[in-house]
């Protein structure tokens, strides 16, 4: 197909001879439309070169936009963060921005000397204490461990036995010292009962755990009260001669109950170990 000109003598563009191709409409089959007149043609020339030249004008502005954007002063420029430096000591890390080497800074800590003495000071003194307190403990319980849990209840010579004697029942035993001889709990304990008793004139009653009542008769006084827990072998009065008594001696019941039923001591005592 010939190329096509415009009034002024140029070749047209490819997208102009593009579109005058595309003016000829081609149909399947032998015959074609008619070419378009000179005139369209013309119009079709002439709106081809005014686009052209608009494409052109805006393609310089852009250049000359460009070329002049290279040259604007310091203060129409985007302004970084700060500085490298500045930017890393505001992520609490210091360093120097040409070589991007890390730089540890300076942490001021305020230390008084004599407070960290006195806290090591009193530190080690809880500690002493800790260990004198856990060390006592540890001695309390290896002792209540090794202590007895029961015991004579007084030194002396064993002068009568539980049962049968001039012709009544005697229900306990008899240990023979001096006024004053020290009485102790023969097993643990709280007391019951202490003071005045019909045919024994001082008592003490102390009641054990399980129930029995160990009875502590003709002492001479006592050094406890109701209500007091004791201990086996802790004193707890002494010995005397008071009551119906025909001399200086402990007389020593075993309870097995409030109601008062009684069973031989010396044998309550040999079950525990104890041997008079």
């Amino acid at each position: 197909m010939a190329r096509h000109r415009s009034p002024g003598g140029q070749a047209p563009s490819p997208a102009l001879e593009e579109a005058l191709d595309g003016a000829v409409v081609r149909v399947r089959g032998s015959h074609r439309l008619p070419a378009p007149s000179s005139a369209l043609r013309g119009r079709v020339v002439v709106a081809a070169v005014a686009a052209g030249a608009f494409a052109a004008a805006a393609a310089g502005q852009t250049l000359q936009a460009a070329a002049t954007s290279g040259e604007r002063s310091d203060a129409d420029r985007v302004t970084p963060l700060a500085n490298a430096r500045d930017a890393s000591a505001s992520f609490g890390m210091g360093g120097d921005a040409r070589t991007g080497a890390p730089e540890l800074l300076p942490v001021t800590r305020t230390a008084d000397a004599s407070a960290e003495v006195q806290k090591l000071t009193e530190s080690a003194a809880v500690t002493k204490a800790r260990i004198q307190r856990e060390a006592e403990a540890a001695r309390r319980a290896a002792e209540e461990a090794a202590r007895p849990k029961t015991v004579t209840p007084a030194q002396g010579v064993f002068t009568s036995g539980f049962g049968a004697r001039w012709g009544t029942t005697h229900y306990g035993i008899d240990i023979a010292n001096s006024v004053g001889t020290p009485i102790v709990a023969a097993a643990d304990g709280t007391v019951i009962e202490a003071g005045s008793a019909s045919g024994f004139g001082l008592w003490v009653r102390v009641q054990l755990d399980d129930g029995t009542i160990n009875v502590y008769g003709h002492v001479n006084s006592y050094s406890v009260s109701v209500g007091d827990r004791v201990k086996a072998g802790e004193q707890i009065a002494e010995m005397g001669n008071r009551g119906q008594s025909t001399g200086p001696h402990l007389h020593f019941e075993v309870w097995t109950s409030e109601d008062g039923q009684k069973v031989d001591p010396r044998a309550w005592l040999a079950n525990r170990g104890v041997y008079i």
